[in-house]
């Protein structure tokens, strides 16, 4: 995840208005249902000269008490006129005096890729030149824009509920930006690293549970592994290193108006050493006072018999 912080962001408060926009097929009508049940009166697809009438409604003049109190529009690359008049509509919003925050999804052109041929849906920038050149284009097209938003999310790894979740904590109403959460994700570098983390800590140097037989088919939440793990001196040394870092860095992230730190913890397949040394972090924070919760990406995609790879 990706912060970029100017007037009308959502750190003083939450905001009269959401835009959402992204790369189509990155999550935009889950991004939706998220601030539906936020509360947010949503639509999806307004066409940018209903904007201002729209505008009226959440800040009615004359003393009015307006009927929509905070709104999210979905504005994506189907609306033709999009590209070339944001700038413009957003400066007008702002200088109505506005609250506005601008979300943009993306994902990469991989599983962008996979995610509309699940679907089957055509990509709305395809020309006839296949869905990877659309997915392209697209992401060209909208670079103007990217560059134009409070926060960018990468939906890459995130599915509909962790997407959710991470939008709810980061916009429900009432959040003045003095309350952060830190999720601790463990992961396996096999299937990739998490594109949205802050800090990424690598557990690759401690001991293997992989290569002990009786182990191997375990995960690293099973008291065994976990008591493998705790008997190495090395474990303890870099969970206490871990932990004497964090302590130190989030405070400062928390002074920066951050609400929401993901810390990734990597192992060659995610299923052992990170997942014990994530759970095991986080229950170090959660006792010095920090909102901690971990999360696991990968424990469920190791291959459990019949294999041969690391752990």
């Amino acid at each position: 995840m990706v912060k970029k912080k100017r007037a009308g962001g959502v750190e003083g408060g939450a905001p009269d208005i959401v835009i959402i926009t992204g790369l189509s097929g990155s999550g935009m009508s889950s991004a939706t249902n998220a601030f539906e049940d936020l509360g947010y009166f949503c639509v999806d697809n307004l066409p940018l000269t209903m904007l201002p009438t729209f505008a009226r409604l959440v800040q009615p003049s004359d003393g009015e008490e307006s009927p929509i109190e905070h709104a999210a529009l979905v504005i994506n690359i189907r609306e033709g006129k999009f590209l070339a008049e944001f700038e413009t509509k957003l400066s007008a919003l702002e200088r109505q005096g506005l609250r506005v925050f601008v979300l943009f999804l993306e994902a990469t052109d991989d599983v962008l890729q996979r995610r509309f041929s699940e679907t089957r849906r055509p990509h709305p920038a395809d020309t006839g030149d296949g869905l990877l050149e659309a997915i392209r284009a697209e992401r060209a097209a909208m670079a103007a824009i990217r560059t134009r938003a409070d926060l960018i999310i990468d939906t890459s790894v995130h599915s509909v509920h962790t997407l959710r979740h991470l939008l709810v904590k980061r916009f429900s109403p009432g959040t003045d930006g003095t309350q952060m959460t830190v999720q601790v994700m463990s992961f396996g570098h096999k299937y990739g690293s998490p594109h949205d983390m802050e800090l990424v800590f690598d557990v690759r140097h401690l001991p293997n549970p992989y290569f002990v037989p009786e182990l191997r088919d375990l995960s690293g939440h099973d008291r065994r592994i976990v008591q493998y793990l705790k008997a190495e001196p090395e474990v303890a040394e870099t969970l206490h290193r871990f932990s004497d870092l964090l302590e130190y860095l989030l405070p400062l992230y928390k002074r920066e108006g951050k609400s929401y730190v993901t810390v990734g913890i990597g192992c060659t397949g995610g299923r052992h050493r990170s997942v014990m040394i994530a759970n095991a972090l986080a229950r170090r924070l959660r006792r010095t006072g920090f909102a901690a919760q971990a999360v696991h990406r990968d424990v469920g995609k190791a291959k459990r018999r019949g294999g041969t790879r690391k752990k």
